[in-house]
């Protein structure tokens, strides 16, 4: 028989406490890829956001719950999962493609408290969107842009963030931003420390083809690596695209500010 939605979410909420156990811990995996797979074999997108908020209510759960910073789902290659090496922040992410061309992208970021004090959720959504984030601004958990996040790395009282924003059926767009929180733990997006052609800049996108492939990585906690981009005829008319190139570009960091640097050795550094 075919469990229903909320019968889904019953059992899975069942499951909180006891993650700890292997047994629970492949449960609610295997939940959450029914419900994926349930998203990705359905024609209807009424539907699909239906079955998408049957994760999102699981992993509202899982968020709030003690074994969030302890505990990593297996074999779900549709969920980000990303801790920061000092273990005080968790970012856990996800995007839902509709047929009707609508990309919508759904993050919680976990910020462990103090020893005594709960750990603090913080729930965004945000929707692909045409024009790409703004280099000379802030952003806060209202106004987010939406990307999915798959490395961060502390920098001084703040995170370097590394983003993926896709979904156009042009462009696909990678971020480099500063997660910051105010005194009074609001999120803050953006910071103006990286330096470019002597402008300063919040973060940086690097805007591609969808048809390409550009990476983005730390090469060290203090080095940023990504492909320089390079144009390319679309054939048609006079229109132009841009994909990886043959060199690479960074920001490397030194006293507060990451500065441009380009044809950088991407090279592994030697330990």
């Amino acid at each position: 028989m075919r469990l229903k939605p909320y019968h889904i979410i019953i059992y899975a909420l069942i499951l909180f406490s006891q993650l700890k156990v292997e047994g629970q811990s492949k449960d609610l995996s295997s939940i959450l890829l029914y419900l994926h797979d349930s998203i990705m074999f359905t024609g209807s997108d009424a539907e699909r956001v239906r079955l998408n908020n049957s994760i999102v209510k699981i992993i509202d759960g899982y968020a709030a719950s003690d074994s969030v910073f302890v505990h990593r789902f297996s074999n779900l290659r549709f969920l980000g999962q990303i801790t920061s090496s000092d273990s005080r922040i968790r970012i856990i992410t996800w995007n839902l493609l509709l047929r009707d061309g609508n990309n919508s992208y759904f993050c919680y970021f976990i910020r462990k408290g103090k020893r005594g004090d709960g750990n603090r959720v913080y729930k965004l959504t945000g929707k692909y969107q045409h024009d790409p984030a703004e280099t000379n601004r802030q952003y806060s958990a209202n106004d987010w842009y939406g990307a999915l996040y798959y490395a961060i790395e502390p920098c001084k009282k703040d995170y370097v963030i590394l983003g993926l924003d896709f979904g156009g059926t042009l462009v696909s767009r990678k971020v480099i931003d500063v997660l910051s929180f105010t005194p009074e733990g609001d999120i803050v997006f953006g910071k103006d420390i990286f330096l470019r052609e002597n402008v300063k800049r919040f973060r940086e996108v690097v805007e591609y083809s969808s048809q390409s492939v550009v990476s983005l990585r730390f090469s060290t906690s203090k080095m940023l690596i990504f492909d320089h981009l390079a144009s390319f005829s679309t054939g048609e008319g006079d229109d132009t695209s841009y994909g990886a190139g043959v060199t690479f570009d960074g920001y490397a960091y030194k006293k507060g500010t990451w500065s441009f640097i380009t044809n950088v050795d991407a090279r592994n550094p030697k330990k």
